[in-house]
């Protein structure tokens, strides 16, 4: 559900960190579905680098037990479970670890139920494409049609379901009441999305931003068309046609599923977690078994049936894994709710999902009728929410759908020259804009232009943990060197407009960072500042106390003395509305139940620190005028209170700059 959040630049651009400290690995043991495969052995078309395997179930478990439970325990994952099914059957379901690590209880990949996030859009997406089968929804047609609210106009272009299927509606990020730990505070799914139409920052249909609020916008328009409860609607025409007899939207979970729901663990040391309320629940509250989603895997592979039982006809299955949308030529677009992943000349659709604790990843590999389901019941350390599943997808597809031999091209000779111009700071299409989580685009990723002409994207590493190179094979298109992957630069008037690449998937895109919203500035600004009033605040009263101990009286007087004691507190002000903020964020990241209302009272709080920091800059302005024109002051005094006037203006200055004072408190 909330894959690329983005907004975990806040934590260090705010000056608040949560350590991460080491966690106690827990031993595991594989729990199996004894099951068998009779499908012929994929022989390879094209050479390879290296022979395929056949995706046999003793072939592929032994695989598995080799790379997850080594995964997972290095990591400090409690639990995880696999399935992977090939020609209308399942070739391996199994549970690794456990899935209540109190009891012991081990993972069942028939029974334990896992909340496999923003997989949930999938079975979101298929109920659409229900609806618009038998007429109900018409996916060019204005959304406002089906809607009792309505979403504001923009652009001059309406928001349609093909737009929210591709994630091209161009609503800026919702962060605020996406999930909540009390059922009391829980909202509609009408309220949810009502209260707050996020606003339209781009043209619909034409760049990429993911967004929970739009599938979510999506599940309610099958309730209401179709007349019942998303959660109903649901259960009668997708989870009982397929026999998914371990899966639900309801929340909170029935009772009939409290013992199979696995636990959710921030690490597998730790204690388990509450069961996550997502208000937005077509988006990503999908509890579901292994077992139910490689029944869903072979439905959609199969062209919408599940033995006798069909649930889509093969021309709509067909249209979603299809090509919907595809900005660049050659960089995997969007199919209508799946996205392309197509790597090693096989045509994959998918989709990952991540709660707070939960980590999954769907993948359909189309030409080979093979599907593959992984999922996480624990956050753990060190980057595996990443790794583990990466490993799995990475290592099935070069293991049995391995790529021919690549011809490493060469570089243009204008690479040196180009990689220039691609490098610096960039920031995802997927962000707020008029509210204060815009500061979440402080999140930023740095390009740099290396010696050999090549470029390297800080966040892409390769297996030994350094930034992989790209080399300029065509105008605009970079190859990895050495390895697979390729970014594409779209240019507009000889500058970079946006980057796109076969490492992530077209739900968003990469863009550069302007100078005046570039980490570094802001960086720059708000660090020098917060040093310079905090020092101002922690030398307060120890110059106090100097004073009181060598008998020393306070040399200034009337107007002098008020200014700067005032702008003493001035400082002190700016100094809690910073921190007030880093814990907020700080929080929210751990916890996004903090993203909630309850929050707000806190929020109105620092924005009346906000207030007063802006009308306090007078303060520091007053005292280092009345600085300058008393002659008795030194020279270093009066540098001070010049440096105290540039820190309260930049406090304020980020306080305007990322709309931190708003009438409302949505985001």
């Amino acid at each position: 559900m909330f894959r690329a959040f983005g907004i975990f630049g806040l934590v260090l651009v705010l000056g608040a960190a949560a350590s991460a400290q080491p966690q106690t690995a827990v031993a595991v043991a594989p729990t199996v579905k004894q099951t068998s495969s009779t499908s012929p052995p994929h022989a390879p078309s094209l050479p390879s680098a290296v022979a395929p395997h056949n995706l046999t179930r003793e072939d592929l478990e032994a695989y598995l037990d080799g790379m997850i439970p080594d995964g997972i325990t290095r990591a400090g994952i409690a639990g995880a479970v696999v399935a992977v099914v090939e020609d209308g059957r399942v070739v391996l379901e199994k549970g690794y670890g456990f899935s209540d690590v109190d009891l012991r209880k081990r993972v069942d990949p028939n029974e334990t139920m896992f909340r496999p996030g923003s997989i949930s859009k999938l079975i979101t997406w298929t109920a659409v494409m229900q609806l618009q089968e038998i007429g109900r929804l018409d996916l060019d047609k204005d959304v406002n049609v089906y809607l009792d609210f309505k979403i504001p106009d923009a652009f001059g272009s309406p928001i349609t379901l093909r737009n929210l299927m591709t994630h091209t509606p161009g609503f800026e990020e919702h962060l605020k009441n996406l999930m909540a730990d009390d059922p009391k505070l829980m909202r509609s799914l009408a309220r949810s999305l009502s209260d707050w139409v996020p606003d339209r920052v781009y043209p619909p249909g034409k760049t990429p931003a993911y967004s929970n609020y739009g599938a979510a916008l999506a599940g309610y328009i099958v309730q209401r068309v179709s007349g019942e409860p998303f959660e109903q609607y649901i259960e009668r025409h997708i989870f009982q046609p397929l026999a998914m007899n371990h899966s639900t939207f309801v929340q909170p979970l029935p009772k009939t599923f409290a013992m199979d729901m696995s636990k959710g663990y921030i690490a597998a040391s730790g204690d388990p977690q509450p069961f996550e309320l997502i208000n937005l629940r077509p988006a990503g509250a999908l509890a579901a078994s292994a077992d139910d989603l490689a029944h869903f895997m072979i439905a959609h592979l199969n062209d919408g049936a599940y033995g006798s039982t069909r649930i889509l006809k093969p021309e709509t299955a067909q249209m979603m894994h299809g090509t919907a949308l595809q900005l660049v030529p050659g960089i995997p677009g969007m199919g209508l709710g799946f996205y392309h992943e197509d790597r090693n000349g096989h045509v994959i659709v998918g989709h990952g999902g991540d709660t707070q604790w939960f980590h999954s990843d769907l993948h359909l590999i189309l030409d080979q009728h093979v599907g593959l389901f992984i999922s996480l019941n624990s956050a753990g350390h060190d980057g595996p929410i990443t790794n583990v599943r990466k490993e799995f997808f990475d290592g099935i597809m070069d293991r049995y759908f391995p790529a021919k031999p690549q011809e490493e091209l060469p570089a243009l000779a204008s690479a040196p020259a180009d990689a220039r111009k691609v490098a610096g700071l960039y920031y995802l299409s997927r962000r707020s804009f008029s509210n204060f989580a815009d500061v979440s685009s402080l999140g930023q990723q740095m390009i740099s232009a290396n010696a050999d002409g090549t470029i390297s994207i800080q966040g892409i590493l390769n297996r030994t943990g350094r930034p992989k190179k790209f080399r300029e094979v065509a105008p605009n298109r970079w190859h990895e060197v050495h390895g697979k992957d390729v970014i594409a630069v779209v240019m507009r008037n000889d500058r970079v407009d946006y980057l796109l690449s076969t490492g992530f998937p077209q739900i968003f895109v990469v863009q550069p960072a302007p100078f005046f919203r570039s980490l570094y500035w802001f960086g720059a600004i708000l660090g020098a500042s917060t040093l310079m009033l905090l020092l101002t605040v922690l030398f307060w009263p120890v110059k106090a106390v100097l004073r009181w101990r060598y008998n020393r009286p306070f040399e200034l007087t009337g107007r002098a003395a008020m200014y700067y004691r005032l702008t003493r507190v001035v400082a002190l002000i700016d100094v809690l509305f910073i921190a007030g903020w880093s814990v907020f964020f700080t929080l929210g990241l751990t916890h996004l139940s903090y993203f909630d209302t309850p929050s707000d009272p806190l929020l109105r709080l620092l924005q009346l620190l906000g207030v007063l920091a802006l009308v306090g800059v007078f303060f520091p302005a007053a005292n280092f005028l009345t600085s300058i024109r008393n002659s008795g002051q030194p020279w270093w005094t009066k540098l001070t209170d010049g440096l105290l006037v540039l820190a309260a203006l930049g406090v304020a200055y980020f306080i305007l700059a990322y709309n931190f004072l708003t009438l409302s408190l949505n985001y």
